[in-house]
């Protein structure tokens, strides 16, 4: 089969397009004929050698396709099925193997695109809305990085929920994409921008039921101060730099705050979660109110010009590779 690896630690010039040996399904996996692959910051930082990794290894993580074989002890799944995945390690290949209570179902209204550019960035924010903070009609959410992947996920997540988000943006672009994905309010952060103070005066003073922030040390003291008595802040990365320590009585003077830091990880530990949580999500893009879109798409031996695009913020909206 033909496939994509990263040949050794380094620049998008090291993937390898080429022949590899077809893996086969081991007890509890799946074969599955790979109709696209999601192109995620993950697969770069392993390349690059960022995250550890052995080398040569083939790339990527997330994607959809149709079974071709089910491995011993497989009964639920069957060769034919559509399916989508957020990890399994090679997935930029013609063909990958999935564990079987990994793989989720995938309806036939929804491409394959689409299904595979979904699961990392979906399944995320639907945790957040669903999980680590339950949206209820009324409630009102700060949202940051709101028009990235899954800050426009989240948003319409939440709206469809019921709530009303107040999303930060760093571009007039970007603002208008979060306003498109239903934010009811949207304003740049930046220099000289008193987040919290802004966002208190959106709220008559009484801060956000929840603060969903994925920026991490440059914005966690302000969602602090933005979330109201008894609400939650939900940090969920890092992008600007890890949180250092803090005093815990800041949550008790803040007004008795819940504050978690979750990951994908601990919200799919069992089949019917991960089934219930990537349900709502392709339900949504059936039924149109979820609105998600591929960005560009490359074929499978244009990987190394997907990463460079990628990396050089030159995309809006999801990276897929098509074989």
């Amino acid at each position: 089969m033909q496939a994509v690896r990263a040949m050794a630690a380094g620049g998008p010039e090291v993937l390898e397009y080429g022949g590899v040996a077809a893996p086969a399904a081991g007890p509890g996996e799946l074969l599955v004929d790979v109709r696209a692959s999601g192109v995620n910051f993950i697969d770069t930082y392993r390349r690059s050698g960022v995250y550890p990794m052995d080398y040569p290894h083939i790339v990527g993580v997330e994607g959809a396709g149709v079974v071709a074989e089910v491995g011993e002890g497989v009964s639920d799944l069957s060769p034919g099925d559509r399916v989508a995945w957020h990890d399994a390690p090679g997935s930029y290949a013609e063909r990958a193997v999935v564990r079987a209570d990994m793989a989720m179902r995938v309806p036939e209204g929804v491409g394959f695109e689409a299904a595979a550019a979904i699961p990392l960035q979906g399944l995320t924010a639907q945790y957040l809305a669903t999980g680590s903070h339950r949206i209820e009609a009324g409630q009102t959410a700060l949202v940051h990085a709101a028009a990235g992947g899954v800050g426009l996920l989240l948003t319409q997540l939440i709206r469809h929920l019921g709530g009303r988000v107040i999303g930060t943006v760093s571009t007039e672009e970007k603002a208008g994409l979060a306003r498109a994905a239903g934010a009811d309010e949207v304003f740049l952060y930046g220099k000289g921008v008193d987040v919290a103070q802004t966002v208190l005066d959106l709220t008559d003073g009484r801060g956000v039921d929840v603060a969903y922030d994925g920026v991490g040390k440059d914005t966690f003291d302000a969602s602090l101060r933005a979330t109201a008595v008894r609400g939650s802040l939900v940090l969920f990365g890092g992008a600007s730099g890890q949180v250092p320590p803090f005093d815990i009585q800041r949550l008790n003077s803040g007004g008795g705050l819940f504050l978690s830091r979750p990951s994908l990880q601990w919200f799919v530990r069992t089949p019917e979660e991960l089934a219930e949580r990537s349900a709502m999500l392709f339900d949504g893009l059936e039924n149109g109110w979820l609105d998600f879109r591929v960005g560009r798409t490359f074929s499978l031996g244009e990987a190394a010009e997907a990463h460079r695009a990628l990396e050089g913020r030159e995309t809006t909206g999801k990276v897929v590779l098509v074989p």
